[in-house]
């Protein structure tokens, strides 16, 4: 029986990627996962709608643009270039709008990133299931509450005249006279990073826990048995087999910094927190930006000023993930 050896090995030699899917088995298999695709697609759909079809706005930002003129008049307004980026660098409001961003932004990073983690890792060392999965529950139930509710819950309790914190100081003789919590620009910044670090740590944690769930749990018994301590543990491998999550969340947050960053949104905050009292703390560009745009009519200025938040959010996205690759060899992409 004669066999053809010669075509045996040419077949074999060909690896799977040299055997492209035709036409009709990629439409097989569209048919075969229609419902999953349709999940899919409508995702992508909304994706377009909400988020990449409104970016031609940006062109406001570089045009005398009147709201009269409509959405043709995005395209059809005289084109100005750099004339409002200017504008709002030189306005007398852009140091204290600028310090005020940054600093909440940066408060909030410094003191609400580690927050996660650490209860993160005291969770996991709690071995009664019951209580482990009721401080799981009650510390990222908050995040589901609006910023609209949070804050009139602050203000129920931080009240001059009724606040319960205000009637407890006064009641133990800390102090002589109610504070003005809400009112006072020199708290808001505390006011800022509390109401964002109890609304949301607990949220970022479960990101922590399904992390440390993911270790080998022989390398804890094997620790163990070599005499190491929980803090031994903790250290020496817990951390370590967290440290890409670790960086990848430290990366999106740097990246959205100016947005919020990890905890929330910095515009929710300083709008519903902010008040005419407190307005030399609680001004920040995204309110200055939502007064400019719709309390005067100015979009082109309001346009140019949310641009230059994104574009520095961009930079530093991208640096910060340079720098976490090079020093830690771990990225984002």
């Amino acid at each position: 029986m004669k066999v053809n050896v010669t075509s045996e090995m040419s077949i074999s030699s060909k690896t799977v990627t040299d055997f492209k899917p035709t036409k009709g088995s990629i439409w097989k298999r569209l048919k075969a996962q229609k419902f999953p695709q349709l999940f899919v697609w409508a995702g992508l759909i909304v994706l377009f709608l909400f988020h990449y079809l409104p970016m031609f706005g940006i062109l406001m930002a570089f045009k005398d643009y009147s709201i009269n003129e409509g959405i043709k008049g995005i395209f059809t307004s005289e084109w100005v270039g750099l004339k409002y980026f200017k504008e709002f660098i030189n306005d007398y409001q852009f140091e204290r709008i600028i310090t005020n961003t940054l600093a909440i932004s940066f408060l909030k990073l410094i003191f609400t990133f580690p927050v996660p983690i650490l209860l993160a890792l005291m969770l996991n060392e709690v071995r009664n299931k019951a209580v482990k999965r009721i401080v799981q529950t009650t510390s990222y139930f908050p995040h589901f509450i609006s910023w609209v509710v949070v804050v009139g819950l602050v203000s129920v309790f931080l009240s001059t005249d009724t606040g319960l914190i205000n009637n407890l100081l006064l009641k133990f003789g800390i102090i002589k006279e109610p504070i003005a919590f809400m009112s006072d620009p020199d708290k808001f910044y505390s006011l800022a990073v509390l109401t964002a670090m109890w609304k949301e740590a607990g949220w970022w944690t479960i990101i922590f826990l399904a992390a440390i769930s993911g270790i080998d749990q022989s390398q804890y018994e094997a620790a163990e048995m070599d005499g190491a301590g929980r803090l031994r543990r903790i250290w020496h491998i817990t951390l370590p087999a967290i440290r890409g999550t670790i960086i990848v969340v430290l990366i999106l947050a740097i990246g959205s910094l100016l947005g919020g960053g990890l905890v929330g949104s910095n515009f929710e905050q300083a709008f519903l927190l902010g008040n005419p009292v407190n307005a030399e703390s609680s001004e920040i560009l995204q309110t200055y930006a939502f007064k400019m745009g719709l309390a005067q009519g100015r979009y082109s200025y309001a346009t140019a000023i949310d641009l230059l938040q994104s574009v520095i959010a961009v930079i530093l996205i991208f640096g910060s993930n340079w720098l976490a690759k090079k020093t830690t060899k771990t990225g984002l992409f």
